[in-house]
């Protein structure tokens, strides 16, 4: 018998997240790739991959000065 409820209550489990997937809103993927190509070229000026940085010290990606012996 402990098993058989067992069993129930993972089915159930199982029941109650097919339903929230269910109901979540879907999109057509034409209808992504249009959101995500106004999303790049609108934001495109912020992008530094394609404008690069203002100076050196703007870059956290630059190469460290190497350490001097005085």
């Amino acid at each position: 018998m402990d098993v058989m409820s067992s069993s129930l209550q993972q089915q159930r489990v199982v029941v109650d997240q097919l339903r929230r997937e269910a109901a979540i809103e879907r999109q057509t993927v034409s209808e992504s790739c249009a959101k995500m190509m106004k999303y790049i070229t609108e934001h495109e000026q912020e992008d530094y991959l394609l404008t690069g940085f203002t100076s050196q010290k703007v870059n956290p990606f630059r190469e460290k000065s190497s350490c001097t012996v005085l």
